[in-house]
């Protein structure tokens, strides 16, 4: 496998793990559980930009 093969994996998951816990959020009863879910979702998504930039050679993080 090579690396932008593994990159591209990565960003799946991390695209995949974040659809889901938006699905949760979206399930969830209780508003603390649904922020928390909803952060970490927003979070994986805003490290799968990164790391997508990062793999097309742009070597500055997004902020």
């Amino acid at each position: 496998m090579s690396e932008s093969e593994d990159v591209r994996g990565r960003l799946q998951q991390m695209r995949g793990r974040a659809k889901e816990l938006e699905e949760a959020a979206e399930k969830a009863t209780d508003p603390a559980e649904r922020r928390r879910l909803q952060d970490e979702a927003h979070r994986l998504e805003s490290q799968s930009v990164q790391v997508s930039g990062m793999a097309s050679g742009d070597i500055y993080p997004m902020e």
